[in-house]
């Protein structure tokens, strides 16, 4: 089979891999959509031999096959896998991660914050979904309903289920004004739910292609920040109030502190954006509001099959997200257009 290789420095190849065979308490899931998240560009971006982002572990010296939003269907199954984990032809989606399995952590559906092993991320230190074929533990399967696309799976494996899982994080009701800073694919899917679960929506992008696609998805107001003072904005939107909570998906330094001043006395900020920074003056913005700060990352296995049956039960739009759909050997074009981060959510229907 073939699978895309990130070689860094915006780099990438199609290169030729065995068909796996499943082990012990293995799957083999024939890829039906594999999605492009945001966090893939740091692996594309990296320079040659640094270290994978968010895993701590040194650069790969081998080839690694990169998407981590597989979703399919089980073609085979190996030895000790028990029919209540896997069957052929099952269609599944994968929680891309891999730990130690027993701690407490790995036991309540976050693998990912194992601290017994080095943590295997599918696409990251590991093979991913950017192939034909994905060999993976068993337990790391989420069943997908039939009511879902593949690519609807796609995006809740990473994208979509990171931006419920924040949400969710936040306690968000009905009763909530939130501006959500980022209308990128993240962002966007952040606005979709919180429209879904009854909030008042304001969003926030320099990017005006993306906030027209923002108020499509039900955005009440959008406000562009390269011409006008979005905190300013916010009060006026609320009355004065400010928002009761706020989340950041852009990891823009200013765009972070804007969300902390933003958010009202009492209220929640969030962040979700990976990497960077921001610099707070704790008293004025922090203490005196008496604020509360979340820092969400992804989300369980659990959640992720929480987040499929919210987007069924509230049907929930989730292709409407994908602006782009490619095949395996257009990766390198989709990949420089993906860079530019000015169009919507790309998949690679395999």
């Amino acid at each position: 089979m073939q699978g895309v290789v990130f070689t860094g420095e915006r780099g990438l190849e199609l290169m030729n891999f065995p068909d796996p065979t499943p082990g012990p308490g293995e799957v083999v899931v024939e890829m039906k959509a594999s999605g492009m998240c945001g966090s893939d560009l740091h692996q594309y971006r990296r320079p040659k031999g640094e270290a994978r982002a968010g895993t701590g572990l040194p650069a790969n010296p081998n080839p690694v096959i990169g998407g981590h939003e597989p979703c399919g269907v089980v073609a085979a199954v190996g030895p000790d896998v028990l029919p209540t984990e896997a069957k052929v032809g099952q269609r599944v989606m994968v929680h891309h991660y891999q730990g130690c399995t027993q701690c407490g952590h790995c036991r309540s559906g976050w693998q990912q914050l194992c601290q017994e092993v080095p943590v295997k991320v599918y696409g990251n230190n590991a093979h991913g979904g950017h192939a034909k074929y994905l060999l993976v533990p068993a337990n790391t399967l989420v069943p997908l309903r039939d009511e879902l696309t593949f690519t609807a799976g796609a995006a809740i494996a990473c994208g979509s289920g990171t931006a419920y899982g924040a949400l969710r994080r936040m306690n968000i009701s009905g009763r909530d004004t939130i501006a959500i800073f980022g209308q990128g694919p993240v962002g966007l899917a952040a606005t979709q739910f919180a429209k879904a679960m009854g909030a008042k929506v304001i969003a926030l992008d320099i990017n005006g292609q993306r906030l027209a696609r923002a108020k499509e998805f039900g955005a009440d107001e959008v406000v562009n920040p390269g011409s006008n003072d979005p905190v300013a904005a916010i009060k006026d939107l609320t009355g004065g109030r400010y928002a009761d909570l706020t989340l950041d998906t852009s990891s823009n330094a200013e765009a972070r502190l804007n969300a902390i001043r933003s958010t009202k006395v009492w209220g929640t900020m969030c962040f979700v954006g990976e990497g960077g920074d921001v610099h707070i003056d704790v008293s004025p913005h922090l203490l005196r509001r008496q604020m509360t700060l979340v820092a969400s990352w992804t989300f369980s296995n659990i959640i992720q099959a929480e987040c499929a049956d919210f987007c069924v039960e509230r049907k929930v739009d989730v292709d409407a997200l994908f602006t782009n759909r490619w095949t395996l050997d257009q990766a390198d074009e989709a990949y420089k257009l993906f860079d530019k981060q000015s169009d919507g959510k790309g998949v690679f229907l395999i």
